[in-house]
């Protein structure tokens, strides 16, 4: 099968596409022909070594000291089952499915295996292998951090990066819940952000922008980008605040991916989707993403014609 390949920690040029060999599921594990996958932060991050937080040694440690001992990156897979191992009880060759596959990634190939017990599950039915790529690492993401701002009991919330893969589901998710929602981002994102339900937008490229922003019960930093001192300024006496910055990795739960199956067939969430790039592709795809202005997702789609 053909994969794209992380030869080295780098740049986006440390990509090679090679053909290797196609993976066999165990007992408990399906084989999915992969039609979508996405370049997200987890992706770029481990590419460029880039995780601050632990460090260039902790990371080489725990990844690989010289490469990546899992080189076929992609965090976020959408395909078609096509093998199950003799254990799997809960899906069927021919199913379309869509997966996080955390720390084993996978996604950039034509091929990948997924433990039927991870985060794994059907595809929304009206959702194409695109959409469905795009769904579940800024959807997961985005309700794991607005559980930890207790949005469940908030009136308002402040998002920064409204216009991101994870700030864009959240300001859904947050009007899908009845909240106040202000989101901020970069004046080119402002009419996105607005169609995609925010009651208010303000642009952090004009000067002063953090003046026009009040208090709020939930400040959500989508980014990562944020000064957590000026964000917490924000925060209503007894409001929360979460980042995707330093409050460790959102977890990664079926139950959240059905939820977002619903929310899709329910016309509550729908996602922003930036560009689409061949496998062949890849080194432009995160070239591109490595700018820092991308809106949603960047899909990576795969032909198997």
């Amino acid at each position: 099968m053909k994969a794209a390949i992380c030869t080295a920690y780098g740049g986006p040029e440390v990509f090679i596409i090679q053909d290797v060999d196609r993976p066999k599921p165990k007992s408990n594990e399906l084989l999915i022909q992969v039609h979508a996958s996405a370049v997200h932060s987890g992706d770029r991050r481990l590419r460029a070594l880039d995780v601050p937080a632990l460090g260039k040694l902790p990371m080489r440690m725990v990844m690989g000291f010289k490469t990546p001992r899992q080189p076929i990156l992609g965090v976020v897979l959408a395909g078609v089952v096509v093998e199950v191992g003799s254990g799997v009880k809960s899906f069927q060759v021919g199913e379309k499915v869509y997966a996080l596959t955390g720390m084993r990634f996978g996604g950039y190939a034509e091929f990948a295996c997924v433990n039927e017990s991870k985060c794994v599950v059907q595809m929304p039915a009206h959702a194409s292998f695109i959409e469905a790529a795009a769904l579940p690492f800024g959807g997961t993401t985005a309700l794991h951090f607005l559980r930890k701002a207790r949005i469940e009991r908030a009136t308002n919330v402040l998002i920064y990066g409204g216009a991101g893969a994870v700030g864009s589901t959240a300001v859904q998710i947050a009007k899908y819940y009845g909240v106040h929602v202000t989101a901020v981002c970069h004046e080119r994102n402002v009419e996105l952000v607005k169609r995609l339900g925010a009651d208010v937008v303000v642009d952090y490229s004009r000067e002063g922008y953090d003046r026009e922003l009040g208090t709020y019960d939930a400040v959500f930093d989508a980014s990562g980008k944020i000064d957590k001192r000026l964000a917490k300024k924000h925060v209503a006496e007894n409001g929360a605040f979460s980042s995707v910055a330093g409050q460790g990795p959102a977890s990664e739960r079926k139950e959240d991916l059905m939820f977002l199956n619903e929310l899709f067939e329910a016309g509550a969430i729908h996602p922003v989707i930036d560009s689409v790039y061949s496998l062949d592709e890849i080194v432009e795809a995160h070239r591109y993403v490595d700018q820092g202005k991308k809106k949603g997702n960047v899909i990576v789609a795969i032909d198997h014609t």
